[in-house]
């Protein structure tokens, strides 16, 4: 193990059960395994913390076996959710049948890296002492759904996030869909929840938006991020994952926001014309961002509504 990551990520790989109009399929899911998945083709020095249950080491022996990095933490259980998406798949059901051991500072590794990126799947998932901790040695940058997230009668319901003001200070980059955005802030425009978060200390927000693009706001500025339309829509479940292995990945080594911003967009849509994780290569998502009309993929960004009164 290395004394040195660019990036660690900190999460619960899930039991999954993934049920569209079209199939029900049963893998390993959650932001950790697709975030990891997704990036491990990046010339990156990169680590995974999870932790689940014995029943669940098959899932880590493989991700150990790609060239991934692993620290699994002991749990009686696994994380086990169940996602029901509509035929238009931006927004998805979902149901908890059991949850595994939290992360929090006694328990932790000491890993050093130069971004820990938090994927909580659950508002009691990683503690807020543990991800102030991890600001103090790098840069934190979070995908807040977890945070937003309770469970009540095995159904995933939403609130504010208790902790926020405590907390966003400490976080660098900030992932979150437009619901979140709108849970999490109480505003339903674009700009309004940017800005609400920017003002919270948040340095970078990246909203996404789906099929119609995403938008990053920093250092006062507004940038749009286009998606590119997949030539087929098989199954959505981390595309928002490997939006964020892109993005990061890229950061990483020196790109802009909108360079960033334009390569996670792309590898998300290679995401979404196959059922489970990343299964592409780097070559493929640059070969969409320079010849995507080619090749079938066309450049969206089209919340209007939503971007109306940004000046």
């Amino acid at each position: 193990m290395k004394s040195m990551y660019d990036i660690c990520t900190i999460g619960h790989i899930t039991l999954d059960k993934v049920v569209t109009p079209h199939s029900v399929k049963y893998m390993p899911g959650g932001t950790s395994f697709y975030f990891s998945k997704a990036i491990q083709k990046a010339q990156l020095d990169y680590a995974l913390v999870t932790a689940l249950a014995t029943s669940e080491l098959g899932v880590v022996a493989d991700l150990r076996k790609s060239g991934i990095e692993v620290y699994a933490l002991p749990s009686e259980y696994s994380v086990y959710f169940e996602n029901i998406y509509p035929e238009n798949q931006n927004h998805r059901e979902q149901n908890v049948l059991q949850k595994a051991s939290p992360f929090d500072v006694p328990v932790m590794p000491d890993i050093t890296a130069k971004i820990y990126h938090l994927g909580p799947l659950l508002s009691d998932d990683i503690s807020l002492e543990l991800l102030k901790l991890l600001a103090t040695k790098g840069m934190v940058s979070l995908d807040i759904q977890g945070y937003l997230r309770y469970v009540k009668d095995k159904k995933v319901l939403y609130k504010d996030w208790a902790d926020k003001k405590e907390a966003l200070p400490h976080v660098s980059i900030l992932k979150a869909n437009e619901f979140e955005m709108e849970v999490l802030t109480g505003k339903s425009k674009v700009q309004e929840g940017a800005k609400y978060l920017a003002d919270m200390g948040v340095k970078e927000v990246i909203i996404t938006l789906g099929s119609h693009g995403s938008v990053i706001y920093t250092d006062n500025r507004f940038h749009k991020i286009p998606a590119f339309t997949p030539t087929k829509v098989v199954d959505a479940t981390g595309c928002g994952d490997t939006y964020m292995a892109g993005y990061l990945s890229k950061k990483i080594a020196g790109a802009d926001v909108e360079e960033a911003g334009e390569f996670g967009a792309a590898m998300a849509t290679i995401n979404i014309e196959a059922s489970g994780p990343f299964s592409g290569d780097f070559n493929k998502v640059e070969k969409v961002l320079n010849y995507g009309t080619h090749e079938g993929y066309e450049k969206v960004f089209s919340w209007a509504e939503a971007w109306s009164s940004v000046v």
